[in-house]
């Protein structure tokens, strides 16, 4: 059998090369080729994750599920070159997340279904995420619990391969785990996890790992998920603070063959990206990031060929997405407040970019289609990159990125994909 790419992160630190991996959280096509693109360019492995919600058993919200999203990628990888050998599946808050208004037997056993569909669809890095109540429950469960139910979906997945040949999943285990999709009101400051907490996490999940037939699955959990004190709302976002920290990264030292995968960690410095990996947060999940740098590329290409093209198209891509929101309320309804010219500024500027989701809608994605198929036939004046798309005016002057609309669009998001690889390589 083949080995995990990531069997052995904790011990990447003692040997030259990568000490930390970015965890690229998206389905959307441009993303994922750009993040493609630039692993290429780092000739490095990449590690690509869905969510519980974006990708299921019922489609998700992008109406894929664990096998859909694996050949989606591999059509993308065989369409920029990229080797499927370097590529790793991850399943992101696998647990009863989406299902977490039914009884939580209900939701367990939907939870079941889906983590035997992301295992036999070939997701080697398995996030156990059972840490929310279900109907009738509090909203944190104890660590017991939530150990327990984590216990349950790993010998579920192992159970699902057994009898296939192929390579043998991680796990990524914890109790803190942070809202998927970043946190629903504004922040002041967070709470690192303690570090005993930590020690006592990983304790609890061994014992019930043993106690649900999984110890070998145990020998394969190579990360912890807890908060480092990196988070973002609507509006901040809050910065990392490695003296506050110091005390949970020390910890490590008594979790031998365990990295701390740090979520949330969209729209940090670069220096404190790097930061937190020589702390040991090795696994740096990014997403909401990526989309919101896309989501400025496509708005400032919108701007452009609303000047070169007035009357072209009946709406600009703006006033589509504003339309579609406001007709589809439930991706966004719930977290954005305050008046409607606030919640108007959010559905288009939030950082928690809860517009990500509706970029798979039918009318979304045919008016993005319809901007970059406008725009395909021109070179775009340097004048109009330095006034709309500022990000990417010295690349295009220095003939790193073409003044066309899709490499524009790619190069967006590999700003902020170029950040999480430095700091890997730290």
């Amino acid at each position: 059998m083949q080995q995990n790419l990531l069997i052995d992160i904790a011990r990447w630190r003692e040997r030259p090369g990568p000490r930390g991996i970015p965890s690229v959280c998206s389905a959307h096509p441009l993303v994922i080729e750009a993040a493609m693109l630039r692993a290429l360019e780092e000739d490095a492995a990449l590690l690509i994750e869905a969510t519980c919600n974006q990708v299921n058993q019922d489609g998700g919200y992008t109406g894929m599920t664990p096998a859909d999203f694996t050949r989606f990628v591999a059509g993308i990888a065989d369409r920029v070159s990229f080797p499927k050998d370097k590529i790793i599946l991850g399943g992101d808050h696998l647990g009863p997340n989406p299902w977490k208004h039914l009884p939580a037997e209900d939701a367990m056993a939907k939870a079941v279904t889906m983590i035997e569909a992301y295992a036999k669809a070939g997701f080697t890095k398995l996030h156990l995420d059972t840490s929310m109540g279900c109907a009738g429950e509090p909203v944190a469960l104890p660590d017991t619990v939530t150990a327990e139910r984590a216990a349950r979906l790993a010998a579920a997945a192992e159970a699902a391969i057994r009898a296939q040949d192929g390579i043998a999943p991680v796990y990524i285990i914890g109790t803190e785990v942070p809202v998927p999709g970043g946190a629903l009101e504004e922040l002041d400051t967070l709470v690192v996890t303690a570090p005993e907490a930590a020690i006592e996490t990983v304790d609890i999940h061994r014992r019930a790992f043993e106690a649900a037939g999984a110890a070998n699955a145990f020998k394969r959990v190579v990360g912890a998920v807890v908060q480092p004190g990196v988070e973002f709302g609507n509006e901040n976002v809050i910065a990392y603070d490695r003296e506050k920290a110091a005390k949970l990264s020390a910890s490590l030292r008594q979790l031998d063959g365990i990295v701390f995968e740090a979520h949330s960690t969209d729209y940090q410095t670069p220096d404190a990206l790097r930061d937190l990996v020589s702390d040991g947060f090795a696994i740096l999940k990014v997403g909401p990031g990526l989309t919101f740098a896309l989501r400025e590329a496509l708005y400032g290409l919108d701007q452009i060929a609303a000047f070169l093209f007035p009357g072209a198209r009946q709406q600009t891509l703006a006033s589509v997405t504003e339309t579609v929101m406001r007709e589809e309320p439930a991706n966004w309804g719930k977290y954005y407040h305050g008046s409607p010219e606030a919640q108007r500024l959010q559905r288009h500027f939030s950082y928690s970019d809860r517009i990500r989701y509706y970029w798979p809608h039918p009318k979304v994605a045919t008016a993005v289609e319809d901007l970059l198929t406008l725009l395909d036939r021109v070179t775009i004046p340097e004048t109009l990159i330095s006034q709309y798309l500022p990000g990417s005016y010295e690349r295009v002057r220095d003939g790193k990125v073409a003044a066309k609309a899709k490499p524009l669009a790619l190069a967006a998001v590999d700003r902020v994909l170029e950040d999480y690889f430095v700091a890997c390589r730290v």
